[in-house]
């Protein structure tokens, strides 16, 4: 489960090695589809970093920080997934949701890492509904990065 192994024919989305007919070691195409499945179904993330941990969990992912280095050098932004003592590198694809366990937080990819902002609750104040109608907008803005609501655009083009 090394990048040194190319496959000659890969699926569109996950990279999944495809087999062909009268094909020789099948099992090394299979246990490669089903390495990258176990990294990058329902994916969950250590965090983000831009060094390899010292002593990386066969099963553990991280989401790979610019400037990276070491075994991670030009892995830039890809999720690394630690599998059978390798790295094994796939790229986020539109849809992709991540839950990232350093921070408790879901992110999903949509042209680039979407993560939602905090939203901020009201302080005291005299003027109430103006700080109510702009926690409500804090809170549709964040509903809209994280995926759950649509953008303004969309709801207006369905």
């Amino acid at each position: 489960m090394s990048d040194t192994l190319n496959f000659s024919s890969t699926s569109p989305r996950l990279g999944l090695p495809l087999l062909y007919a009268g094909q020789a070691q099948k099992e090394a195409f299979v246990n490669e589809a089903h390495a990258r499945l176990d990294a990058c179904v329902h994916c969950t993330i250590e965090g983000v970093a831009a060094t390899p941990p010292a002593s990386p969990a066969d099963g553990s992912n991280w989401l790979v920080a610019p400037s990276a280095s070491g075994d991670w050098t030009g892995q830039d932004g890809r999720v690394a997934a630690r599998q059978a003592g390798n790295w094994l590198f796939f790229d986020a694809f539109d849809g992709l949701r991540i839950f990232n366990r350093a921070t408790g937080q879901f992110s999903h990819y949509a042209g680039a890492w979407q993560v939602p902002a905090a939203v901020s609750l009201s302080q005291d104040g005299t003027t109430i509904d103006i700080q109510a109608r702009a926690v409500l907008a804090n809170l549709v803005s964040a509903l809209q990065t994280a995926g759950v609501l649509p953008s303004s655009s969309q709801a207006n083009s369905d």
